[in-house]
């Protein structure tokens, strides 16, 4: 049974004039011990398809359908104290503005420690500290961060306190919601290695969230495309980026620069916009983009297609191969 079964989940945003479809009909396996990239251009979905899986949609404005399982316990129907029990103990999560997560006034270990007690309201300081000590250590930081205040630290030593955080009861599943994004290179790259080497050590399962291909092709073992609320290609990375199959996948590979020697070739961009999800074209979502679209591409809905080796694409022409 796989760790996390996403099935059929479907997220609208809703105000009094219109509901946007921002999740639609998304499924996906994450078997435990896997390392899932979830790649796309901005305003796919990613974020949103997250926030759903972790409850932390605004209420009221979000109506969210379908199954996500957890250890064959439904995140999406659960109750909300049961839920809270879940977070931080079987799965967790690290945001991308580091710096706007802690309270400013307050110290490193305060802001842990209060993590660290609420879930344990029976634990002693000495107890709680010599965890969050251990936990600092472990993602590269000295003692000295635990009486630091937020400002006092760099973006690169936040990320790695908020990665700490995450770990903090050792969960099976971790997810990183463009948790590198806003670093230098050299920063992100030594993040990155430090994530991977834990997961090593921890038997972590890892879903990394990003616009930026280059990461998942260094980080994942697996990667699922996303566009416009939809899963269009899942596989595993060497396949996938290699040899895509959806023409979506081709073209963010085109539009991401090589880094080889001797010739390069011209970047491409993916001409067209993402479609109004509040008014989705008919048949395939991707269509009015494609240079390759046919009439049949506009009607009906297009379902997954199962291809060798495990692969899935939506798309009537693309799962008869289409290849760089």
């Amino acid at each position: 049974m796989a760790l996390l079964s996403i099935q059929d989940l479907c997220v609208d945003y809703v105000s009094q004039s219109r509901r946007v479809h921002a999740v639609d009909h998304f499924s996906l396996d994450i078997e435990e011990g896997e390392s899932l990239g979830i790649v796309g251009e901005s305003g796919s979905g990613k974020s949103t398809l997250i926030m759903a899986l972790m409850r932390l949609l605004p209420k009221g404005k979000a109506e969210v359908s379908g199954k996500a399982l957890l250890d064959g316990e439904d995140l999406i129907s659960m109750p909300e104290d049961t839920l809270a029990a879940l977070r931080w103990q079987k799965m967790s999560i690290v945001f991308q503005k580091a710096m706007n997560s802690f309270s400013p006034v307050h110290r490193i270990g305060f802001l842990m420690q209060d993590v660290y007690r609420h879930h344990k309201p029976q634990a002693t300081k000495e107890e709680a500290r010599a965890r969050i000590e251990e936990l600092l250590e472990l993602v590269g930081l000295p003692p000295r961060v635990y009486t630091l205040y937020p400002h006092e630290l760099s973006g690169g030593m936040m990320q790695r306190v908020n990665i700490a955080l995450s770990l903090m009861f050792n969960p099976k599943l971790l997810i990183l919601d463009e948790a590198t994004t806003a670093l230098d290179v050299v920063t992100q790259t030594q993040i990155l290695d430090e994530i991977m080497e834990l997961e090593r050590k921890l038997g972590i399962t890892r879903i990394m969230v990003t616009h930026d291909i280059s990461v998942v092709a260094s980080t994942c073992k697996n990667v699922a495309v996303m566009y416009a609320g939809q899963c269009l290609e899942t596989g595993p990375v060497d396949k996938v980026l290699t040899k895509p199959l959806h023409i979506y996948t081709q073209g963010l590979i085109n539009s991401f620069p090589e880094n080889t020697e001797g010739e390069k070739k011209p970047l491409a961009s993916i001409p067209g916009s993402l479609p109004d999800l509040s008014n989705p074209p008919q048949g395939c979502i991707f269509a009015p983009r494609c240079s390759m679209a046919q009439p049949e591409c506009r009607e009906g809905r297009i379902e997954t297609t199962v291809m060798e080796g495990g692969r899935q694409v939506r798309c009537r022409r693309c799962a008869g191969g289409i290849h760089g």
